[in-house]
């Protein structure tokens, strides 16, 4: 952590310097994020007993303390701890449950590249996250099969070169965030060579979780690419928006970026009209848009979270007559093998 000089005024009325800590880097707040479920509990003077050590066996904790700081002490249903912390729950198997539920793994072309829909390819960039949320619908993939820094990526985009029917590039992971911005800077002026790509998504949370990640040398490269950049956030909750977070999207918004955001729909968490219409007008107010209200990915472990179709469609009915329309995001359902996303 640095340091920086204010200037503060002491109680004579005279002003003096001092010497005050300054934000940790992104990278530092990775190094320090909590690892385990009994501190994360401990932290939030919450009964280590609610953690699972089985499930973390399985699935590691991961959690920034940036992100832990905007959760409630003494309160073990907030709900941005119930989404990173382990639980019990999540041992218990089911038969409808899968390793792969979206079919990550039928889509691969090679080199770390997934076609699911025309025109449209996705890149895992990295197997690192900022956060491990405990519905991640990845939690199973085979990271250590993708490609890695720019020998393996290379490969990659030759994949994309060949094929002149892609028109955007998605690039994800785990987080293309967690990566270095000369590596992110470098692939970005790669894709945006290929005269075919006209668009470049990114999918991220981790500017959700360590705001300042969005950082001047991550706003450098957005705003010299040669193509439209497109960040599609993860936002759950309108608690995870304070005003760290709301300064970042700010300056995505101004480098040039497009922000939109895509939820899921978690039992006790968001699962109410109320809690997706503030998140909502938190994000529109802040120029991005809510994009999709995802049901659950019925992927092993998570299922604890899942809300029926019925509960979800009244959410968004609810929702159309409180918001503007661009303000209400789609319900969908990921389903493997299907040519998009499928409404409901």
């Amino acid at each position: 952590m640095g340091l920086v000089m204010a200037t503060i005024l002491a109680t004579d009325g005279h002003s003096v310097e001092a010497t005050l800590p300054s934000e940790p880097s992104w990278q530092e707040a990775m190094k320090r994020a909590i690892r385990s479920g009994h501190d994360l509990c401990k932290r939030l003077a919450i009964a280590p007993a609610l953690s699972s050590s089985q499930a973390e066996a399985d699935f590691p904790v991961f959690v920034p303390l940036e992100y832990v700081n905007r959760m409630r002490k003494g309160d073990p249903d907030d709900p941005l701890l119930r989404q990173v912390a382990s639980s019990h729950d999540e041992t218990l198997r089911s038969d409808v449950a899968l390793l792969d539920p979206v079919g990550d793994l039928a889509a691969q072309l090679g080199g770390g590249v997934l076609q699911k829909y025309e025109r449209r390819v996705l890149l895992i960039t990295t197997g690192a996250c900022a956060v491990h949320c405990r519905y991640c619908f990845r939690r199973h993939f085979p990271y250590e099969t993708a490609p890695k820094g720019k020998t393996g990526w290379s490969r990659s985009l030759r994949l994309i070169e060949q094929d002149r029917s892609i028109d955007e590039v998605i690039l994800s992971g785990g987080d293309p965030l967690t990566l270095a911005d000369e590596s992110l800077s470098w692939l970005i002026r790669q894709i945006g060579a290929i005269g075919h790509v006209q668009r470049i998504r990114i999918h991220t949370r981790v500017p959700v979780v360590i705001p300042q990640r969005v950082c001047e040398s991550l706003l450098k490269w957005v705003r010299e690419s040669a193509k439209p950049l497109f960040f599609v956030m993860h936002f759950n909750h309108a608690q995870e928006i304070d005003h760290s977070v709301a300064k970042s999207l700010r300056a995505l918004v101004s480098a040039g970026a497009t922000v939109l955001n895509q939820a899921v729909l978690l039992r006790g968490i968001n699962d109410s009209v109320e809690a997706q219409k503030q998140l909502c007008l938190k994000l529109i107010n802040l120029q991005v848009l809510p994009y999709y209200l995802h049901q659950l990915d019925l992927v092993q472990g998570a299922l604890h979270y899942q809300v029926t179709d019925q509960a979800g469609a009244k959410i968004v009915e609810a929702l159309r007559a409180q918001l503007p329309g661009y303000g209400v995001p789609k319900l969908v359902r990921e389903l493997a093998g299907q040519q998009s996303k499928t409404p409901l």
